[in-house]
């Protein structure tokens, strides 16, 4: 069964000194968050990004499908712990996303959870949808 999630931001004025709200619509779960074109460009101040949501996204769709993959090879995961780091830059725009996942399975071998640690960062659905963005990986079995 498919699923839609959805989510809204009310803008106003020009891109440079206007400011949103992005509201989650799906969940309520997320109180509404300031975005600003200062938080996307230079720093956050307490305001969220569009890329910040990527990253948000990218490590948690990761850390399911890495969960998945782990699971159905017998090697269950106790923990997995996932950052993504994306990068923008003004005038070219998201210019790469780096994943870093440090994961305790007991085991498993140093190489197999590297090995399934890529299968993951090609498979997960967020990836999928990101692909024309160079997605790099940094994985550590602890």
């Amino acid at each position: 069964m498919a699923t839609t999630r959805s989510a809204h931001t009310v803008w106003e004025g020009n891109l440079f000194q206007g400011n949103g709200v992005v509201s989650f619509d799906s969940s309520g779960s997320i109180a509404q968050q300031p975005v600003t074109w200062a938080s996307r460009a230079e720093e956050a101040n307490g305001k969220t990004s569009p890329e910040e949501l990527i990253a948000a996204a990218h490590s948690s769709c990761y850390s399911m499908a890495f969960s998945n993959i782990l699971d159905k090879a017998g090697t269950p995961p106790t923990r997995l712990t996932t950052s993504a780091d994306v990068t923008f830059q003004p005038g070219e725009g998201i210019t790469g996303i780096h994943i870093t996942v440090e994961g305790t399975v007991p085991g498993l071998s140093e190489e197999d959870f590297l090995a399934r640690a890529e299968e993951a960062k090609v498979g997960c659905p967020v990836s999928q949808a990101l692909k024309a963005v160079p997605i790099t990986l940094s994985a550590k079995l602890t």
